[in-house]
């Protein structure tokens, strides 16, 4: 698979965020395989994760191709960059295909980053996963790779003013050791997934250099003021609520 734009891409961004004075914290980017394929299962607590989350496959000279929402692709400046970068286009409308190109992507040899929670994460705790992550590694052949990204929060996510220069501020990019699952009990496997990204979640909170006490941009169970995830899951089911009644009345 060629590449052109994508590396060309990542060198400016990287320069960009030299200028900016973003720093960043890894660790475990040693569990990105130099060659074969993966699925590489991030959280999602804001807009701009996948920017920074390829980041972590660049010690190992790895390109990653995100799964990630058709409006992207139907952008006319987005578009071309998002397929130029042989990402995969998820239509809700029909999910089975993105699966399949996932699917096709890592057993080929590529590593597919997902974000098994679907949707950014109010509280900033890892969520309940969905079971794709599992399913397509089983399928593929291919280990399942948990990862925590942290501090993109800062820059924008939900119900907060963004602060896009990120200026000074610190991203963590935090590795697990690979998941070798069978997808013969796909829920038992997702649930591992996910205790594995909650004890990279603690690790990222601990070593990130601001305190979480107080902070909006912190979990609840770290001393932060961010929403539980109940209270997470009933903002969410309003806002699903409030699109929904807006398209019907498009309709109308």
């Amino acid at each position: 698979m060629r590449d052109f734009t994508y590396p060309a891409t990542i060198l400016t961004a990287k320069t960009l965020f030299k200028a900016l004075g973003i720093k960043f914290q890894t660790s475990g980017t040693e569990h990105i395989p130099r060659t074969g394929g993966a699925i590489l299962a991030a959280n999602h607590i804001g807009y701009v994760d996948f920017i920074f989350d390829g980041l972590a496959a660049q010690p190992s000279k790895r390109l990653v191709r995100f799964m990630a929402k058709k409006d992207a692709f139907d952008h006319k400046i987005s578009g071309p960059l998002m397929r130029s970068y042989h990402h995969i286009s998820v239509d809700r409308a029909n999910g089975e295909q993105s699966y399949r190109d996932a699917v096709d992507l890592a057993r080929s040899g590529e590593i597919v980053g997902i974000f098994p929670e679907a949707t950014i994460s109010r509280s900033f705790e890892i969520k309940e996963l969905k079971t794709g992550a599992v399913r397509m590694a089983a399928e593929a052949g291919v280990p399942l790779i948990p990862m925590v990204t942290w501090g993109t929060q800062l820059l924008k996510t939900k119900d907060h003013e963004g602060d896009m220069r990120g200026r000074g501020k610190t991203i963590g990019l935090h590795v697990g050791a690979p998941l070798h699952v069978t997808g013969e009990d796909p829920v038992a496997e997702t649930q591992r997934l996910r205790e594995a990204m909650t004890a990279l979640l603690d690790h990222a909170i601990e070593q990130y250099p601001l305190s979480p006490q107080g902070q909006w941009w912190a979990p609840a169970r770290h001393g932060g003021t961010a929403p539980s995830l109940e209270e997470a899951k009933r903002l969410d089911e309003q806002e699903y609520a409030a699109r929904a009644a807006k398209r019907a009345a498009k309709k109308d």
